[in-house]
């Protein structure tokens, strides 16, 4: 009985250890492509304080619905950054407000 509860208990440690180790390489790659996308664009600017990582304009809208649809799709995605730790709060504040403006 003792070589059952021994196996048990490496077969949850090792499924808890899995998920784990997924979770932060989950992690390091979306710091991995954050720090990749936000290198160049802080490379050739020296300044004394940091500045908010600066999202390219959006085309204008042809319409208004479309205009619409197009902020609450950006919206969604600055908001799935920021789940998942890509961005800040107060990056993704500042994004918003730029969307919304």
């Amino acid at each position: 009985m003792g070589l059952l509860k021994t196996a048990a208990k490496v077969a949850v440690a090792s499924r808890v250890h899995g998920n784990v180790q997924r979770r932060q390489s989950q992690r390091w790659a979306a710091q991995d492509a954050a720090a990749a996308a936000s290198a160049p664009a802080h490379a050739p600017v020296h300044a004394a304080a940091p500045s908010p990582v600066a999202a390219p304009p959006a085309p204008p809208a042809l319409s208004q619905a479309s205009g619409t649809e197009e902020m609450l799709q950006q919206l969604e995605r600055l908001g799935q950054l920021r789940v998942a730790g890509v961005l800040t709060d107060a990056e993704f504040e500042t994004q918003k407000a730029r969307i919304l403006a």
